[in-house]
């Protein structure tokens, strides 16, 4: 990977189709200078533009691999071969979805406009978002991998893990990378507004080696809006596995390319999902907001005092509200959840979140886009504190 002080020149060179660096041994992924605006929320560079189409061909570097490969020795048809490109969603079901809604209600964010005008708060917001985006924009030496899981299906998993992913696209200039390492059926693609997808996890296991350089591992990827890719578990496809090996390459070939990765993984104690959770640098768990959920999240905190003391201390519990009335006190679920040793956030209840499909982040109700924000800072210092 490209290093030095005109490392961020030579990405984006490279990524806009100039020539390839010469490859070197990994090296040491170095600070990214700060956007011109880092004060502006939450809401830049969103999910809600379609995003680029992956090519047609295999990368160059793969094709010239093909070519060398004939010459030489024979390779493994099964490895090589191109998969067919695969739409995420089919035409005639997009078409059954409704106008994406506002997260919140016009009457709350007109009630919230005035109140912002004739009160003194607007100088502290601007000095939070300042603080917020200066912890987002912080230098890393090497790539920085977040995973985020679940005890149960329904809360919120996938869209924290969109989310997060499109906090860091639009604060950070240096490569953002999303992982599904869920393969069953996961909606990530979904939720970040891929159209078409091709090359999965379990492929890349098989094609990714030292000497690539970021163009042709991009060449392997989705692009999304900003300087954000995805790298889908599957193409929709039942019965689709990955295997912890398979992932562990991926995810250490992978780390020195981007700054920050943000991984959805299975929920546990899927192999996969506890392979993320010991490999990553910090870790998101998200618990829908009920009684049910605070009390199994008491048990799995209790497990994870038995795993090495870092796991638990990089570790946010996100509360996600799943309904505009939960039916708990979430002070007192905090408070209950920080006494088991965890660090806990609370992802309120947005009505474009809940309706699904493509999350496009100018919908967000504005403290749907705080709260995000906050949980993504929060997450990324606590990333700087492992290796």
């Amino acid at each position: 990977m490209p290093n030095g002080d005109n490392w961020q020149g030579d990405v984006l060179r490279e990524l806009r189709g100039g020539a390839p660096q010469q490859p070197v041994p990994e090296q040491p992924l170095p600070g990214a200078a700060a956007p011109e605006q880092p004060g502006r929320p939450v809401q830049g560079p969103a999910y809600s533009h379609p995003p680029q189409q992956p090519s047609t061909d295999a990368p160059a570097h793969h094709r010239q691999q093909e070519h060398t490969a004939r010459q030489q020795q024979p390779v493994d048809a099964a490895r090589r071969a191109t998969p067919d490109s695969r739409p995420v969603l089919d035409k005639r079901l997009a078409s059954a979805a409704l106008k994406p809604r506002h997260g919140e209600a016009f009457a709350a964010r007109a009630l919230r406009a005035v109140r912002r005008t004739v009160s003194s708060s607007a100088a502290r917001e601007v000095a939070g978002a300042a603080a917020t985006a200066e912890a987002l924009q912080q230098a890393v030496t090497t790539g920085r991998q977040i995973a985020v899981t679940s005890i149960r299906g329904g809360s919120g998993k996938t869209t924290v893990t969109a989310l997060l992913g499109a906090t860091y696209a639009h604060y950070r200039q240096d490569p953002v990378l999303v992982v599904e390492a869920d393969p069953a059926l996961g909606s990530l693609p979904l939720r970040v507004g891929a159209q078409a997808l091709r090359w999965t996890t379990g492929d890349l296991a098989g094609l990714v080696e030292p000497q690539m350089s970021l163009l042709d591992v991009t060449g392997y990827l989705v692009q999304l809006p900003g300087n954000a890719w995805l790298l889908p578990g599957s193409q929709g496809q039942v019965g689709a596995m990955l295997d912890t090996k398979a992932y562990e390459r991926v995810m250490v070939s992978l780390r020195r390319y981007f700054g920050v990765t943000v991984v959805d993984c299975e929920t546990l104690p899927a192999e996969v999902a506890r392979t993320a959770l010991s490999a990553a640098q910090a870790r998101v768990l998200t618990v829908p907001a009920t009684l049910e959920g605070v009390a199994s999240t008491r048990a799995v905190l209790e497990w994870m005092r038995n795993l090495p003391r870092h796991v638990l201390a990089s570790t946010v519990v996100v509360l996600t509200e799943v309904a505009p009335h939960s039916g708990l006190d979430l002070r007192k679920a905090t408070e209950e959840l920080t006494a088991a040793g965890a660090r806990v956030a609370v992802l309120p209840y947005d009505r474009h979140l809940a309706a699904g499909g493509t999350i496009r982040t100018e919908l967000l109700a504005r403290a749907t886009r705080d709260a995000v924000a906050r949980l993504a800072a929060e997450v990324f210092q606590l990333s700087q504190k492992q290796r």
